[in-house]
């Protein structure tokens, strides 16, 4: 997936969205009752706009999966905006389409902070941002406040230049570790890990997982006994865990950056990019019988 201009030829997706009650009903404006040609010139406006960023988020075979936008771009900040796809929900398109278009903000931009809202009974919404460790802000400027004037019961949230996105120490109690990385001037970086070191235990089986496409989930399983520790040295790949603290996602894309799970978690990996590379080291030899693979079964004896 990346990100690119809007084209005309995204207007009919772009309607689509639009017509679904389902993603439309928590945001403001009459989305319903757009047409084709208005979807064509708010793509058209986009080219020639110079206080507003649009953009597609596009999936690897440049199929257009939502819009993510910077608004009222003025004094050193801006205003996120992101709708996507039914069909690309929970597919790490939203996540994709935040982070890049933030980074743009600060590195392309040099804005000093990015601003957005959403409506505290926009469950799905408040609990994406508060996932991603957004905290919600009480210093928004007047001005902008104006704008949302009459919208009662909104979190407001914000990010400043600076601030490290998504960087969390576990997920679902799970630890996040960061692996031992040394790097070399202009000859890239050498990154490794020790069983009893540090791993939590010693490591008797090391596999992989490749050339699988974008879109497609693994796993669905969880283990009695064994502990692992998953990182992905190349590509995207969103890792879903569940257990007695939860349910949380992270995303691997950093070779560097990996999970230890030590106790009783349901798995599911979500290739967000095709042909990325899940790497897992084991604290045993292979044994069909530690795996526990229907998720009844699993919640039955989750604690």
């Amino acid at each position: 997936m990346y990100l690119r201009m809007l084209e005309l030829e995204d207007a009919p997706l772009m309607l689509e969205w639009m017509h679904d009650e389902s993603v439309t009903k928590n945001l403001r404006g009459d989305f319903q009752s757009k047409s084709i040609v208005e979807a064509e010139n708010f793509i058209k406006m986009s080219m020639l706009d110079s206080e507003n960023m649009h953009l597609a988020i596009a999936s690897d075979e440049d199929e257009y999966m939502g819009t993510v936008s910077l608004k009222h771009i003025e004094n050193g900040s801006a205003e996120f905006v992101i709708t996507v796809r039914s069909e690309a929900m929970g597919r790490g398109y939203s996540w994709f389409g935040m982070e890049g278009i933030i980074k743009k903000a600060f590195d392309e931009l040099g804005l000093e902070s990015v601003y957005w809202c959403a409506l505290r009974d926009n469950k799905r919404a408040v609990r994406f941002y508060d996932k991603h460790n957004f905290h919600e802000a009480l210093d928004i400027p007047k001005k902008v406040l104006e704008r949302y004037e009459g919208m009662d019961n909104l979190k407001w949230y914000s990010v400043l230049k600076g601030d490290v996105l998504d960087d969390r120490d576990e997920v679902a109690g799970c630890k996040v570790i960061h692996i031992k990385t040394i790097p070399t001037v202009d000859a890239g970086e050498l990154s490794f890990f020790e069983g009893n070191r540090e791993l939590p235990f010693e490591i008797k089986r090391i596999y992989y997982i490749s050339k699988v496409p974008e879109g497609v989930r693994r796993g669905f399983h969880a283990h009695k006994k064994l502990r692992q520790m998953l990182f992905c040295p190349y590509g995207r790949i969103q890792l879903i865990l569940e257990n007695k603290h939860g349910r949380e996602e992270i995303e691997l894309s950093d070779p560097s950056i990996g999970v230890i799970i030590e106790e009783y978690t349901w798995r599911e990996m979500l290739w967000l990019q095709k042909d990325s590379v899940l790497c897992v080291a084991a604290s045993e030899y292979y044994d069909e019988e530690d795996y526990i693979r229907d998720y009844e079964e699993f919640k039955k004896y989750k604690i």
